[in-house]
């Protein structure tokens, strides 16, 4: 990472050390509940991280060889992860570059330079260290200076884990996050079966709409018996539309007979009944919308899902949220996160939306725009119109628990290095700076999530 000097380094320095807040993530609970040693070097870095290996596969390396997905022919760790050493020149210039260095460098305490014929000795480098209790999950989460870690999980979800955490006595907080888009989205190949998992879960009885909501409801209630603080929404493009007789799609995605508009329009319209329900029972609201997901039809049909396939497409925010905005956008208690893929909207829309309704908050820079570049082209973008109170802070988004900090060491660079440009500038001085620069790395994000103790 860049070196930081002056104004910049001083208020890096004065929020480096500042506890982590990860509002929003895709780490599993299962390893803070069991706790066991991560298994090998490739399971740790390569073979879960889907910027790694989207990388390779663009230069013509077969995922075959990763031994990723469902198809992943290669078993051996150690194969996996020489070819991840002999290809790592092709990051150079990306984040990824900049998180799996500062993994090896501040957390492994490795200072080995990686290469092919360096693969092995950093590869039983990283394999002592995963043997010892140090770096197991539980002892890594401490260290790391963790304040709380949200993971993502769907409304189907018996949240087991989670309370195999709060019953074992340990103090770290890990806590879910509602994600309900298996039972809203009605396009999904397994929508209706859902439902009937839902009714069972609940005790609802699902024929009509209104025991429909009934059962979501009581999910939420379930989530935030255990902890949670938001839900999550992922969606390809924001159409919402309040519809005036919403159980005739119900019915007609219920029995599998719905449209593809049927089901667009549908989740169009649980978008705002969700947000009623968030001003009910407080729940922060999250969309992450503006991605076409699995767009590689070989590889989706060979490996599965979550292949590293899917690709920004550009999103309408203001008319994709009218409805929903004219019905409960007033709200000051309400709390709606927007996240983008679609950078050209973040001045011309999401900023100007955020700096005039009540519940908006823009989430920070995300996926493929989580970067130093993309904080730095955030910051320009947004702030002269939304300000700095109508951000969310930062959370990592990631499922590589070990990059957690150094995700976050490279937001507060960003934070340091924006702020003192501003300084430069005129606008405000080191104190404001200052005061600035702690609700960026921490308070926007507790505030946003609810998450002051």
């Amino acid at each position: 990472m860049r070196h930081l000097q002056g104004t910049a380094d001083t208020l890096y320095q004065g929020i480096r050390d500042l506890p982590i807040v990860s509002p929003h993530g895709h780490c599993d609970p299962a390893w803070f509940a069991r706790n066991t040693a991560f298994a090998n070097p490739a399971d740790l870095l390569v073979k879960p991280d889907h910027y790694v290996f989207r990388m390779l596969y663009s230069q013509g390396i077969p995922l075959e060889d990763l031994g990723v997905g469902v198809a992943g022919q290669e078993t051996d760790p150690r194969k996996v992860f020489h070819i991840f050493a002999a290809h790592w020149h092709l990051f150079l210039g990306t984040p990824s570059r900049v998180w799996i260095e500062y993994v090896m460098r501040e957390t492994m305490g490795i200072n080995t330079e990686l290469s092919a014929e360096t693969a092995d000795a950093v590869y039983d480098q990283i394999a002592a260290r995963l043997e010892l209790d140090a770096y197991r999950p539980r002892a890594l989460f401490e260290r790391f200076n963790i304040e709380v870690l949200a993971t993502t999980d769907t409304a189907l979800d018996d949240l087991v884990h989670h309370i195999q955490i709060n019953e074992s006595g340990w103090q770290g907080r890990v806590i879910p996050t509602f994600r309900p888009d298996g039972v809203l989205d009605g396009s999904d190949p397994v929508f209706a079966a859902n439902l009937v998992k839902l009714e069972r879960q609940t005790g609802c009885d699902l024929g009509s709409y209104d025991g429909y909501l009934m059962a979501l409801r009581a999910r939420r209630a379930f989530f935030i018996a255990r902890g949670a603080t938001a839900t999550d929404h992922g969606v390809e493009v924001v159409l919402t539309e309040w519809l005036k007789d919403p159980n005739t799609l119900y019915q007609r995605l219920k029995a599998n007979v719905g449209t593809l508009q049927d089901a667009q329009r549908f989740y169009g319209h649980m978008l705002i009944e969700m947000a009623q329900m968030s001003i009910e029972d407080g729940l922060t609201m999250q969309i992450h919308a503006g991605a076409r997901r699995n767009t590689n039809a070989v590889v989706m049909n060979r490996f599965g899902r979550d292949m590293g396939t899917d690709i920004p497409i550009a999103v309408d925010w203001v008319r994709g949220m009218d409805a929903l905005l004219n019905r409960v956008g007033n709200n000051a208690d309400l709390r709606i996160l927007l996240f983008t893929l679609d950078e050209t909207t973040y001045a011309r829309e999401l900023a100007p939306m955020a700096g005039h309704w009540p519940c908006l908050r823009i989430g920070p820079p995300w996926w493929f725009h989580d970067s130093p570049a993309g904080i730095a082209r955030y910051f320009d973008q947004v702030v002269e119109t939304a300000g700095y109170y109508n951000l969310a802070g930062f959370n990592d988004d990631t499922r590589a628990f070990m990059s957690v900090p150094a995700r976050h060491d490279v937001w507060r660079r960003g934070v340091a290095l924006h702020l003192a440009g501003q300084i430069d500038k005129g606008y405000f001085g080191c104190s404001d700076a200052e005061q600035l620069a702690q609700f960026l790395a921490v308070d926007l994000a507790r505030d946003a999530y609810g998450l002051r103790s």
